[in-house]
């Protein structure tokens, strides 16, 4: 039997901690998952600081799991009023806060993590598109990564919520709102997904109930396959070079280590880095600058008192910028409808990269001036976005550049950059890459 295979293989010294290891191993694969995706996992030798954040989401989703469930235990989902005139929720929070032994330090871990979370996805997100990542044989692991940043939208996006807040509540508004401009369907799905005919306790039970529940089974459950998937085929390196096409008799590939000790002790490196990092901006910057945590986000939800301008967390700002860019109805539909189809599709369209990029190379090193300019322009482009979504639709470069038709400009783009892939990836001129990795 396959299990039998298995306990020969971990012959016990006698001792008790031997016995302990062969039964269970007898029952469970637990050495053979120890060697199979750490001790004889065996990635390229020359990774390079890119690499660290992948590691690093993983310690933030951990991060966001163990605070939220000490949060959780102290939170009230009820948007009804007490007897001080204030939301239950919010006022729960403010409990937590003030009241919760280490309540603060465990919120603003929390609100932290969540900025932290989508900076190191960003980062990673961009070391794939920098060493083609997303190229044979990674199309699938790419996919499982744009699913799970799609669900980490969503999960953010909910829990942007439970504060109840006057951010909190007017952006839930605002971003429902835009499911109505779906042609038949909308009006029906935006009070599905409020649960009532306007944002209130309902909306708040069910987003609590994914954010806290139903979408991070989901986020998990994509993170293993996203691991499964990546340790199948073997990890891309800053060279593009196939590190299983050379191999040792004993079936080693030359040029890989494996992952435990060496990149598993290179991690804590990127970690101590990343924990002092977030521990000063805990301790010293929750807010951010109002980045972080919205100012407004301290007030009590009014649905009486509209804010002056209503902007998302500065995450969602560039796809967000690509929602507002949309202002002309097409085909007779709504300009609302096209702005919502140009945000999902600014998410999207990332899942195709990998049909998209023609090129004979993958990696940035070996590519061409039309791929290192272009790529340039569209990461300027996005912070550009990312800035102009946190500003009211008025707002002007130095009181002189209206940022409306710049926004446009830089949305349009956003699309061409990746419709245009297959044309100029395939024209650009590129370096041969070397047969082995280099350092």
């Amino acid at each position: 039997m396959a299990s039998n295979t298995n306990f020969e293989k971990y012959k016990s010294d006698g001792s008790l901690q031997g016995n302990l290891l062969e039964w269970f191993d007898a029952r469970f694969p637990a050495t053979s998952m120890w060697r199979g995706h750490l001790s004889e996992y065996y990635a390229p030798k020359n990774f390079n600081f890119w690499y660290f954040f992948g590691s690093l989401a993983m310690l933030v989703l951990v991060i966001q799991i163990v605070t939220g469930i000490f949060l959780v235990m102290h939170y009230k989902p009820d948007a009804s009023l007490n007897a001080d005139g204030i939301p239950v929720a919010f006022a729960s929070v403010e409990y937590i806060m003030r009241d919760v032994p280490w309540g603060w330090l465990i919120r603003y871990m929390h609100s932290t993590g969540a900025s932290a979370f989508f900076l190191v996805v960003y980062l990673h997100m961009f070391r794939g598109m920098l060493y083609g990542s997303y190229r044979q044989p990674r199309e699938l692991i790419w996919i499982f990564g744009t699913l799970l940043f799609l669900c980490l939208m969503a999960e953010a996006f909910m829990g942007y919520l439970l504060p109840w807040g006057q951010m909190s509540f007017w952006g839930a508004q605002v971003i429902v709102n835009l499911f109505s401009a779906i042609p038949l369907v909308g009006e029906p799905l935006s009070i599905w997904i409020r649960g009532d005919f306007v944002v209130g306790d309902a909306t708040l039970n069910r987003f609590f109930s994914f954010h806290v529940i139903a979408v991070p089974l989901v986020l998990l459950g994509l993170v293993a396959a996203h691991i499964l998937a990546l340790h199948e085929v073997g990890s891309n390196n800053p060279d593009g070079v196939e590190i299983k096409k050379r191999l040792t008799p004993e079936g080693i590939p030359l040029d890989g280590i494996p992952f435990h000790p060496y990149y598993s002790v290179k991690d804590i490196v990127g970690v101590v880095v990343f924990l002092m990092v977030f521990s000063i901006i805990v301790f010293f910057a929750p807010e951010g600058g109002g980045y972080f945590l919205e100012y407004n986000n301290f007030i009590p939800a009014d649905p009486l008192k509209t804010p002056p301008h209503i902007a998302p967390v500065w995450y969602f700002t560039p796809y967000y910028s690509l929602l507002r860019a949309m202002v002309w109805p097409l085909f007779g539909i709504d300009a609302k409808f096209w702005g919502v189809v140009a945000m999902g599709g600014g998410v999207v369209i990332l899942a195709f990269l990998p049909w998209l990029d023609r090129s004979p190379v993958k990696s940035i090193r070996y590519r061409g001036p039309i791929f290192k300019t272009l790529l340039t322009i569209f990461v300027i482009s996005f912070f550009i976005l990312g800035f102009l979504g946190t500003k009211a639709p008025s707002y002007a470069f130095f009181d002189v550049i209206p940022g409306a038709p710049v926004a446009q400009i830089l949305s349009a783009y956003y699309f061409l950059f990746f419709l245009t892939m297959p044309w100029w990836s395939k024209i650009d001129k590129y370096k041969p890459e070397p047969d082995r990795v280099t350092m």
